[in-house]
């Protein structure tokens, strides 16, 4: 990519999208799309966008013939209001899965009432969660009466759930804002799957997780993550399960995120912090139920020390290993048969006094659960790694499993992950017949659909892509460095820190730095830490891990000079518009790291078919990925600002081009002075 300031073509519908084909309800979006429709009089500041009115349209279309429609649409195309508007008219019992909690919020909170307000929609809406964000009344009563606290704090948050449930009528976490979401005694006042009582307990009537799946089946429209939403499909255990059935439309927003969800959970993990954690509760309920039938200390005790044994067969901090290549002589193996010995053990003092209480028999039931997965992980891995097993409540793919170890600091993982969701989810969208809409800003590689179709099973289903409203070629500018180090050199950070020093005093701030490890991060910031201190540069440093993702926004917004340093999770789901953010800097291209164990495996079953694992996989997933970083730059028909990409691959590779054509069509270029001079360039509002 050669100095070229002139800007990409506008990438338009995608050569697969399907045909435009005249809908029922196509005079019907127009009108209410238009300046002087229902939307225009009731949405402050709505303006007609011709893309989002053809989304509507099209996403119309499908609701109405009962198929599957992949619709990406670009930054500013106003994509809610286009799947909104055509579901909450003709969509029917509708089910809509986004990314987040957060954003979860925003749909019911304000999105959805203001569309069913402006169109008169007699529609019934109901907003679903996951089990652990509803206080549990039985859990509740127990912390309050013989709770484990581990700090004072813990005691003045347990008090002020104490009051919330007097008043909530949701249970709904969220509601209290004076409790942390992180803050750890939550898990003493929620249930899991194997801890709630079902229809056993005594406050089965009152409990908010009921009292919400009831209200999700009875309304036309339901809100839902897609975390919730996969892992009822894998674990039956959230109430969409009962939704599925009656939904006539079921609509993912931020879809480019459910490869990775519902890899999750479509595979199997079981934990040494589940075991240590069955231990306490085991303690506990046998002391409080059943002291005299057993000695409850030495019955958990070597359970316990054979949990943190297996952790310990790996010294390391941070391990990530297919069992393969754990070396067969390692104290892995023999530790894990320990573990399920010393499990096994447990399990039958449990069987003899389960009927002494609930409670006991739940422990119980969970020790049951647990051993039965290390028994078929510990079998699995006995045989071939691809040995295609069982994923809970999931058939068997035709394409197997990897099997592979995650250790962290203070516990062990042991993972059974699918090659391909493609088998199992299409499973799941068979039988009745009823509307798939996949959208996201981020779907396609230069409008190419193939990858993420690929991923989700979507073969030959229609896919369109609208561009964003947004002038990118005046807007904004692509800038990448000469002269930088590759990016596995030792001193590649420090490099990426020099480049963007004379770019983060040209902008005065105002800038994300989005890096692809933690390492990065935190070698980011001690270098910009020194040198604003040093060049006396008084622009505000935030970095991810010091404070929560919300706080740091909340403070890089009011602050309009702040330079903000994170790694993933700011690499999508933000919006800072206006002049706060004027410059991301992405330090290297998003590749995942070569020597994640289920990456590997992937490639090695897309080579044995001949494939290209680099072309057809690693590649397209970093462009959308990269997608995602660049995507927070302009959020606004008035934003304006500088994408500095650092990774010399973006010019040095052949693939480079097809990166960066996949990219907002800014102008281009590799001078320093162009991009110093921009924002002295006054805005052209001709």
């Amino acid at each position: 990519m050669i100095e070229d300031t002139s800007p990409a073509p506008i990438e338009g519908v995608s050569s697969d999208a399907v045909a435009v084909v005249s809908g029922i309800h196509d005079d019907d979006v127009d009108r209410l799309f238009a300046s002087s429709g229902p939307l225009g009089q009731a949405v402050g500041g709505f303006r007609p966008r011709q893309a989002q009115t053809e989304m509507a349209k099209a996403i119309a279309n499908a609701i109405d013939q009962q198929r599957t429609l992949i619709a990406e649409a670009g930054t500013g195309t106003g994509k809610t209001f286009a799947y909104l508007v055509p579901a909450l008219l003709w969509g029917g019992k509708v089910i809509v899965s986004t990314g987040t909690k957060n954003l979860q919020d925003q749909l019911y909170l304000r999105d959805i009432p203001t569309v069913r307000k402006a169109l008169s929609a007699p529609v019934s809406v109901a907003l679903l969660k996951g089990r652990a964000n509803y206080v549990c009344h039985f859990h509740l009563e127990r912390t309050l009466q013989n709770g484990r606290m581990t700090s004072r704090e813990d005691v003045g948050y347990l008090r002020e759930i104490s009051r919330f449930m007097k008043t909530t009528s949701s249970g709904d976490k969220a509601e209290l804002s004076k409790v942390p979401e992180t803050a750890l005694i939550w898990n003493l006042v929620t249930s899991t799957r194997d801890t709630c009582m079902g229809a056993e307990c005594q406050y089965y009537q009152d409990c908010f997780v009921m009292k919400a799946r009831k209200e999700a089946q009875q309304a036309d429209v339901v809100v839902v993550n897609h975390h919730l939403f996969f892992a009822d499909v894998a674990l039956k255990d959230s109430g969409v399960a009962e939704l599925l059935p009656s939904a006539n439309t079921i609509i993912f927003d931020e879809a480019h995120q459910l490869p990775e969800v519902a890899t999750l959970f479509f595979g199997n993990t079981v934990s040494t912090s589940q075991i240590l954690e069955l231990c306490r509760d085991v303690l506990a309920e046998g002391l409080s139920h059943a002291r005299d039938g057993a000695d409850w200390a030495q019955v958990v005790l070597p359970v316990e020390k054979a949990a943190r044994d297996l952790r310990l067969a790996f010294p390391q901090d941070v391990v990530r290993l297919a069992v393969n290549q754990i070396a067969p002589s390692s104290v892995f193996f023999p530790a894990l048969e320990t573990m399920r010995e010393q499990l096994h053990g447990m399990i039958a003092v449990l069987e003899k006094q389960a009927e002494r209480a609930e409670t006991i028999e739940q422990c119980r039931t969970r020790a049951v659960e647990l051993g039965y997965q290390l028994d078929a992980w510990s079998s699995a891995s006995a045989g071939s790694v691809k040995t295609p097993k069982k994923a809970k409540g999931a058939e068997p793919d035709d394409e197997g499993s990897v099997l592979w170890v995650e250790a962290f600091s203070s516990s062990l993982q042991l993972h059974q992950t699918p090659l391909s969701i493609a088998p199992i989810f299409n499973k799941q969208r068979e039988g009745v017949a009823r509307s798939w809409i996949f959208t996201s800003a981020t779907l396609a590689v230069k409008n190419d659909f193939q990858h993420y179709a690929a991923q989700m099973g979507l073969w030959d289903e229609p896919a369109q892509s609208w561009p964003s409203p947004f002038d990118y070629g005046q807007q904004g500018l692509l800038y990448v460095p000469q002269h930088l180090p590759q990016p596995n050199s030792p001193d590649y950070t420090d490099a990426v820190i020099d480049a963007a020093l004379p770019v983060i005093e040209a902008s005065g701030g105002r800038a994300f730095l989005l890096c692809t490890t933690i390492r990065a991060v935190n070698r980011a910031a001690e270098r910009l830490r020194a040198e604003f201190e040093a060049r006396h540069l008084n622009f505000l440093l935030l970095v991810q891990g010091e404070a929560g993702r919300t706080e740091l926004l909340d403070r890089f917004r009011a602050a309009g000079n702040a330079v903000l340093i994170g790694s993933q999770s700011f690499w999508e789901g933000v919006d800072v518009r206006g002049e706060a953010l004027s410059l991301v800097i992405i330090d290297k291209l998003p590749f995942s790291p070569p020597d994640d164990p289920v990456l590997a495996a992937r490639i090695d079953a897309l080579e044995a078919k001949g494939m290209n694992g680099f072309m057809h996989h690693q590649l397209p997933a970093a462009i959308i990925n990269l997608k995602q970083g660049a995507g927070r730059l302009i959020r606004d028909e008035t934003d304006r600002g500088v994408l500095m990409i650092c990774d010399p691959r973006l010019i040095s590779k052949g693939y480079g081009r097809r990166i960066w054509q996949s990219l907002p069509p800014f102008k281009r270029t590799r001078e320093l002075d162009v991009v110093q001079a921009f924002w002295r360039t006054p805005v052209n509002n001709g």
